[in-house]
């Protein structure tokens, strides 16, 4: 590998909190190594589109507390192509660009590998993502911000439940992990939780609801991630309960978006320094097409192929524990 001088970093994918605070350190690394450093506005197609700008460390300066991503983000059907991947690599070429810092999730990673691949280009992924869904890390940055937000929105939720005898869905975000939900759900003392990876059944909701309700609790939240099996919706859960369990008011609550705003907690601003800090060590180690993470609170390096192809495993000691303390 030819020795590296500059690289670049990029967002891209859904924005999480803690964005931000990953490029920060990737920029002050490269300063602190001696590297110069290029951010790219709107991901791969600030890539394609040559959309640069120079980053100091002075000019990542005041970004730590702030949520989302200030080199934004966008999804890119050029790059899905060869003839945009060519463009790209053109681009980093004609700004000696050595190496480039992804951060994003499994599509920003499928879309590096390919190109790390094609040009033979070094790029180290950093995972960035509220749904903790990658495989090969504990955590993804913005999961621990995420996880705050709905706990405080469930909370303020359950005043009014207790307050009118309610029952209130609240969906999450987590169309194929259901993190989310499960570690929220018991966080804010949910009766129920509906994640992706089982399968409840609307019978078996509606018999313990029933159940809860027949020892004295006259408002329940059931938590319910976006990618549930029950119901073709949250809406089509909500009308089999209150048909099932008459004198049951039920409501309906999307928390959507909210879930990535916000200033990152202080578990993503160590988690992304760290990462940040990691990836550009990774380069300068002659590492490449690898996703940098943390496991055991130690940084590993995980093959791109390993984090996108392998799916990550829930606790499932969680759904005991949720079981348990729902009762």
């Amino acid at each position: 590998m030819e020795k590296i001088n500059k690289i670049a970093v990029l967002t891209s994918g859904g924005d999480s909190p803690g964005m931000n605070v990953a490029i920060r350190a990737v920029v002050r690394n490269a300063a602190y190594s001696g590297l110069k450093c290029d951010g790219i506005y709107r991901g791969f197609q600030g890539l394609i589109e040559n959309e640069f700008i120079e980053l100091g460390a002075r000019d990542v300066k005041n970004t730590i507390n702030r949520g989302g991503t200030f080199l934004k983000s966008a999804r890119s059907k050029d790059f899905m192509t060869k003839e945009g991947r060519q463009k790209a690599f053109k681009n980093l070429k004609s700004r000696n660009i050595d190496a480039l810092v992804v951060i994003g999730g499994d599509g920003t990673f499928t879309g590096a590998s390919i190109f790390s691949k094609e040009f033979d280009m070094p790029i180290i992924g950093i995972p960035g993502t509220i749904d903790n869904d990658i495989n090969g890390t504990d955590y993804t940055i913005g999961y621990d911000t995420a996880l705050n937000t709905v706990v405080e929105a469930i909370d303020k939720i359950r005043d009014t439940a207790s307050s009118h005898d309610r029952l209130f869905l609240v969906e999450v975000m987590g169309r194929d992990a259901g993190d989310i939900a499960l570690n929220s759900g018991i966080g804010a003392g949910a009766e129920e939780i509906l994640i992706p990876e089982e399968n409840l059944g609307i019978d078996r909701l509606i018999e313990s609801l029933d159940k809860s309700r027949k020892t004295g609790k006259t408002s329940s939240i059931v938590v319910v991630s976006e990618g549930d099996q029950i119901g073709k919706n949250i809406a089509e859960v909500a009308e089999s309960i209150e048909s099932s369990l008459l004198g049951y008011e039920v409501k309906v609550t999307v928390l959507g978006h909210i879930q990535r705003g916000g200033s990152p907690s202080c578990f993503d601003r160590v988690l992304a320094s760290r990462l940040g800090v990691g990836a550009v060590d990774a380069l300068l180690e002659g590492q490449s097409n690898i996703m940098v993470g943390i496991e055991h609170k130690k940084i590993v390096y995980v093959p791109f192929e390993t984090a996108i192809n392998i799916k990550k495993i829930l606790d499932t000691d969680l759904l005991r524990v949720a079981d348990i303390v729902s009762t």
